[in-house]
């Protein structure tokens, strides 16, 4: 490891370190606009600059020059102060000044920075330039005129997302960033551009104007749109959730999240269900709790309950339906509301065993039924970093766009237990072999296949657990945990005839099955449950109470409240301890406290934030039948009620997926 002095200080760095990266070890901060960890280096900006001996008697840009053995580095200097000023008057030179109306104003590195390291005046008096605006689409807000060329977003398309959608055009003072042909940006993870943008040039365009940074209370919580488990922050005023943000967390979202994570904010506030409702003659009626709880007590149905739990339900809730269900002698309990009925006896089989960190070590992937990009977009990032390592991707499914070079075996399922010389010598050969089996692979009955196929190409080894399922619910994992899984799926719900079926938001249940039911729906959307809910009581979005979600790797996490629920609507805890006064039985808990020591009791890994530990992977045997017609997501935008919800999903639904064209004001 080189040993370096920056500012006296002598220190060791990694080898392969930049001078900027042992600046940072030595505790320095380096100005910078262009350079971000997880992009590669572009060198454009060279606000970074410091003083380098031995080296020529200038300053260099520390982002692209390596660290080596006996470097004297100075970012304290006379010439790095009066280069850095320089450098800040030549990017300001063209920058309008608006930041009384930009929204990036309060959290802009532009601001920050010229304070901190610029002249206190500039000498530039000729005009400056104006750039036209460009459209990248329903979610992204250009100011270009206020772009500096950092190139961020085009890096971040290019390396992070694999969509080559945003570019640079002309030279000069004449360069403009914009996407080809000024389409919209497309891809799932587009609006990450606005976080990597030091400037006002890429802002939110649904959040334009809404609030300054000051303004909002920052509470932090669990992305629940997907099974992954991104860590976000919730940004709220008053009562409204006004923008989400992501976290970093290198073991699960790294720094970003998916548009539909961060744009379905907006469906928070519509459609809400903020009062009980009863069905009389047919129709839904509003009512008070007392009428609801009345109602549910009349029906009075003994041991004849089920459970079913929809995909964005925290385990405390599960929890507590479970503790009513089992007060009243039923165990009728289940969360995969499609009707998939795999086995889950064993909860090794059916996680995400190498991590999502660790599935970019892998060095051959077998993705079997998932279309991983609308799925999983975070996965796809790292899938994305597997295969610039070297790793070969091969696929068992209908043909999607991987961004990545992949080889597709067909829709037949029956080439698991048999597969190309290509794929088999690949998984062979890999160090750290990889599976992915996702929902659709799931519902033809290919686990035990799978489990067989890792026995055979020995996917588990020393250090390493290759058999991975990609849940696509943010609920599914903790829900197994909990016992939300009957052996023949909800088709054993449907056989046992319940006489009242509490449905905690699920939306994707077939309720026609459930005719002789008493169907109470439990849920903060008036969504398709809601139609044949016999009984609504409205309960909190996942932004309005605290809560443990378990993501597809096994990992718990925790997600704390930041706003009240609207209306009369509560915390589903709280509606299903009221329901069990009603129903003359006890639940064990009266508090929230309570409700989560006595569920950590019972599965003491939702007691603790981390992994949980799932097992030993068991075996399977082969005999893979079936294929796959179809991918069960069959709308990126619009897959839970709060995105249905949402006015900016249903555009991007309908602009960037089936073509609508929407006019401009100025139109």
């Amino acid at each position: 490891m080189p040993k370096v002095t920056v500012d006296g200080l002598e220190l060791e760095v990694p080898q392969g370190a930049t001078v900027l990266q042992a600046c940072e070890l030595a505790g320095k901060e380096i100005p910078r606009f262009c350079y971000h960890e997880r992009l590669s280096i572009a060198g454009n900006c060279r606000m970074c600059l410091v003083e380098v001996k031995p080296g020529p008697p200038k300053p260099q840009a520390s982002c692209a020059l390596p660290a080596a053995e006996g470097q004297e580095i100075r970012t304290d200097s006379e010439m790095v102060k009066k280069a850095r000023e320089g450098v800040m008057e030549f990017l300001l030179i063209n920058h309008p000044l608006d930041c009384p109306i930009c929204d990036q104003g309060g959290e802009c590195d532009l601001q920050d920075q010229s304070v901190a390291y610029g002249r206190g005046a500039s000498r530039y008096h000729e005009p400056k330039r104006a750039v036209t605006e460009k459209y990248m689409g329903p979610l992204i807000k250009t100011v270009m005129t206020r772009c500096i060329q950092c190139t961020r977003c085009v890096r971040f398309s290019e390396e992070v997302a694999g969509v080559d959608e945003i570019g640079a055009l002309y030279r000069g003072e004449n360069m403009q960033i914009t996407t080809y042909l000024e389409k919209a940006s497309s891809h799932e993870m587009s609006a990450n551009v606005i976080d990597l943008c030091p400037v006002g040039a890429l802002t939110s365009r649904p959040y334009a104007f809404e609030a300054r940074p000051w303004e909002l209370k920052k509470t932090l919580s669990i992305d629940v749109s997907d099974a992954c488990g991104a860590n976000i922050r919730l940004d709220s005023r008053g009562r409204e959730v006004l923008r989400i943000l992501p976290r970093v967390n290198d073991d699960v979202n790294e720094e970003w999240i998916s548009d539909k994570a961060r744009y379905q904010v907006d469906g928070l506030t519509r459609r809400r269900l903020d009062k009980p409702w009863l069905r009389r003659d047919g129709k839904l009626v509003a009512a008070t709790w007392e009428e609801a709880f009345a109602a549910v007590a009349k029906i009075n149905p003994g041991k004849s309950v089920a459970v079913v739990a929809g995909d964005m339900v925290d385990c405390e809730t599960m929890f507590a339906a479970k503790a009513l269900a089992g007060a009243l002698g039923s165990d009728l309990l289940e969360g995969r509301q499609t009707g998939l009925d795999y086995d889950c006896s064993n909860l090794a089989a059916v996680n995400f065993n190498s991590g999502l960190a660790g599935i970019e070590e892998a060095d051959a992937i077998l993705i079997v039924g998932s279309h991983v990009r609308w799925e999983a977009p975070l996965v796809q990032s790292r899938l994305r970093k597997a295969a610039k390592r070297g790793a070969k991707l091969f696929v068992v499914g209908p043909e999607w766009e991987t961004t990545v070079p992949t080889t597709f075996l067909g829709t037949d399922l029956s080439v698991i237990d048999k597969l190309p010389a290509e794929a088999e010598a690949a998984l062979k050969g890999a160090a750290r072999p990889a599976l992915i089996l996702g929902g659709a692979g799931l519902g033809k009955g290919a686990l035990d296949a799978c489990l067989a196929l890792a026995t055979k190409y020995k996917l588990v080894r020393d250090g390493w657990n290759g058999f991975n399922v990609l849940h696509m619910a943010a609920s599914r994992m903790g829900g197994l945990m909990l016992g939300y899984a009957q052996k023949g799926g909800i088709a054993d719900l449907v056989k046992a005839k319940p006489k009242m079926l509490i449905s905690l938001g699920a939306d994707e249940v077939d309720y026609t099955k459930f005719a002789g039911s008493m169907i109470v729906y439990i849920s903060h959307h008036g969504d398709k449950g809601a139609h044949a809910a016999d009984v609504i009581l409205p309960a909190a979005a996942f932004s309005e109470k605290p809560g443990t979600y378990v993501n597809t790797e096994g990992r718990v996490q925790w997600a704390d409240k930041a706003v009240f629920a609207p209306g009369d609507a509560r915390e589903d805890w709280t509606i299903l301890r009221a329901m069990a006064d009603a129903l003359g039985v006890s639940v064990g808990f009266d508090s929230f406290d309570a409700l989560r020591t006595a569920m950590a009791k019972a599965v003491p890994a939702l007691g603790r934030e981390g992994l949980a530990d799932c097992g030993a992977l068991p075996k399977g045997k082969a005999g893979a039948k079936g294929t796959i017609e179809a991918y069960p997501i069959k709308d990126f935008y619009l897959t839970n009620p709060i995105a249905r919800a949402s006015e900016t999903m249903q555009r991007c639904s309908a602009e960037l997926l089936h073509g609508e064209t929407f006019a401009e004001a100025a139109e």
